[in-house]
C-alpha cells in the first residue's frame, strides 16, 4: 500500500502574527478593566470586611498575570511544516534491469554564443 503524505490544510497553519497580537492585547486589556474594577470596589464598598482583602490581593496580583498572559504567545501547538508538493514513490527496479548495465546517458554539449545585432 502506498502512504501518501498529507496536503497542509488552512486549519494547521499557525495564526496570523497580527491577530495573535491583537488577541494579546485585548486580553491584557481585559483583565487590567478588571483589576480597575477589583480596586474600585476594594475602595468604596462599605463596610470594610474580608472582601475588601480579596478586592486588594485580587488588584495587586492582576497586573503579574495580565503581563505573564500577554507575552505567552500561542507557542504551545507548534505546527510541523508540510511540503504541498506530493511525493511520488520511485517504482522498485527488477532483476532484469539491475543486471542489464548501460554505460550512461548520451551527453548533450550546448554552446551559445552571445550575439549582439541590432
Amino acid at each position: 500500500m502506498k502512504s501518501k503524505h498529507l496536503v497542509p490544510a488552512v486549519t494547521s497553519l499557525p495564526q496570523n502574527p497580527q491577530a495573535e497580537a491583537d488577541h494579546r492585547v485585548r486580553r491584557y486589556a481585559l483583565t487590567m478593566t478588571i483589576r480597575i474594577v477589583c480596586f474600585g470596589l476594594m475602595m468604596f464598598i462599605q463596610p470594610y470586611g474580608w472582601y475588601t482583602w480579596v478586592f486588594a490581593l485580587a488588584a495587586a496580583v492582576l497586573p503579574y498575570i495580565a503581563v505573564v498572559f500577554a507575552n505567552a504567545g500561542s507557542d504551545s501547538t507548534e505546527t510541523v511544516a508540510e511540503s504541498p508538493v506530493q511525493q511520488l514513490e520511485a517504482p522498485v527496479p527488477t532483476v532484469a534491469e539491475r543486471v542489464d548495465e548501460t554505460p550512461g546517458p548520451d551527453i548533450f554539449t550546448i554552446r551559445e554564443s552571445r550575439q549582439d545585432r541590432e
